[in-house]
């Protein structure tokens, strides 16, 4: 007979790893499975988050250091810089952030193993389901938890296996880290244009070391992700002057950007990339997932104690995750469907329009890597060339105000595999 728990986490990433603390915290018996052998590698993302990600995790000590400004470029020679007096987003290490939030979990009583993926779920009639597990040397064993937590990332088995999969767009990301990035070390640079990132961006990040994290992601359409990085840095490395080194690793990954209908069901809950809980504006989702991680760690936590795991009971999840998020994920959803059209053209006179003091002063004012709505309307609002661009849509979206956006044809979608 296998082990059983209150809870079953799969998955030891940032969301993973804080709805288990959360948990554990209530002396609940938990269980974090992790398919690699170690917290935090490979390396899941880029590595650039806000102070809400800091607050959160409770540390500091993950931060290498701290990003003011950003030089957005535009297809063609346009380029718009803004530098804040403070610091607007932090260059983390990323595994460090893992291991750090999987040792808070640890010391609340959670249990880690790792070298194990969830693999199936064997129903056997009334009660909860059998997780089985397969390790990394092909053998097998099972779990019995009466609440199982996804946070397994874009292609999640436990959405899969509980039927909470949807539709949602995959954007596919290739991204590099560079010893000799060059560039300014307290500034991002952000890339836009059909040729190098169609569906998103190109960036550098730097690393605070003289390196840069140098990637790009972008809508699938038959050119892989990694010819779209290796255009990104033939255009980085002709800004810079000189041939950059050969990379010291890659990060090959997958961005889910949509809205999964349900993220909980009968015994089971979403968070994070599973749950599609991914910024659609900027592709980033550290903040996100665990504060979606908290917010289903307190609906799973009384709904144990009254021992009702019943879909209708865990949907105050998905209700509470519209509550917190809802309103900015509707406006980033729209303002990315008017992006997905914008030509070349377009996106060169928008970069040439935000290089004036009055938007680049907006831009600081405003400006917030978790909620970037916000200053895309406050600088719509500000700018009538803009406007311009896409009157009509931007008059129907104010119209609604906060609410929900209106309708407008979707961007490509591709079912997650």
């Amino acid at each position: 007979m296998g082990e059983e728990v209150d809870v079953l986490v799969v998955g030891a990433g940032p969301a993973g790893s804080t709805a288990a603390a959360a948990l554990a915290e209530r002396s609940l018996r938990v269980l974090v499975v992790e398919e690699h052998e170690a917290v935090g590698y490979p390396v899941q993302c880029a590595g650039l988050v806000s102070s809400r990600v800091l607050a959160l995790a409770g540390s500091e000590r993950f931060v290498l250091g701290a990003v003011r400004g950003a030089t957005i470029f535009g297809p063609g020679r346009a380029k718009v810089t803004f530098r804040a007096p403070e610091p607007r987003a932090f260059v983390i290490d990323r595994a460090g952030l893992d291991r750090h939030l999987a040792d808070r979990a640890a010391r609340a009583g959670a249990r880690f193993l790792t070298g194990a993926k969830f693999d199936r779920l064997e129903r056997d009639g009334s009660g909860p389901p059998t997780s089985v597990l397969r390790h990394s040397d092909g053998s097998e064993s099972t779990v019995r938890a009466r609440l199982t937590i996804g946070a397994d990332g874009v292609a999640s088995a436990v959405a899969r296996a509980h039927r909470l999969r949807r539709p949602v767009e995959i954007l596919p990301a290739f991204e590099s880290e560079v010893a000799d990035g060059g560039g300014d070390p307290a500034e991002v640079e952000v890339y836009l244009g059909r040729s190098v990132a169609p569906g998103l961006f190109g960036w550098s990040i730097p690393d605070q070391a003289g390196g840069a994290r140098i990637g790009v992601a972008a809508t699938p359409d038959g050119t892989s992700a990694r010819a779209y990085y290796g255009r990104l840095l033939e255009r980085i490395e002709a800004g810079r002057g000189r041939t950059l080194r050969a990379p010291t690793s890659f990060l090959v990954s997958g961005i889910p950007i949509g809205e999964v209908p349900r993220i909980s069901g009968d015994r089971v809950m979403l968070v994070g990339d599973a749950a599609a809980q991914v910024k659609p504006l900027s592709g980033g989702g550290i903040y996100t997932g665990m504060r979606a991680a908290r917010l289903a760690a307190e609906v799973a936590g009384a709904a144990l104690t009254e021992d009702d795991l019943s879909a209708r009971s865990l949907s105050r999840y998905d209700a509470g995750w519209r509550a917190a998020l809802g309103a900015e994920f509707d406006r980033a959803s729209y303002l990315r469907r008017l992006f997905l059209r914008l030509t070349d053209a377009e996106l060169e006179s928008i970069v040439r329009a935000l290089d004036r003091a009055e938007l680049t002063g907006t831009i600081v004012a405003f400006g917030d890597i978790d909620f970037p709505s916000g200053v895309a309307m406050a600088l719509l609002r500000q700018s009538p060339s803009l406007v311009r661009l896409f009157p009509k849509a931007l008059g129907a979206l104010w119209g609604r105000g906060a609410g929900r956006s209106p309708d407008l044809e979707p961007g490509p979608r591709r079912q997650a595999t």
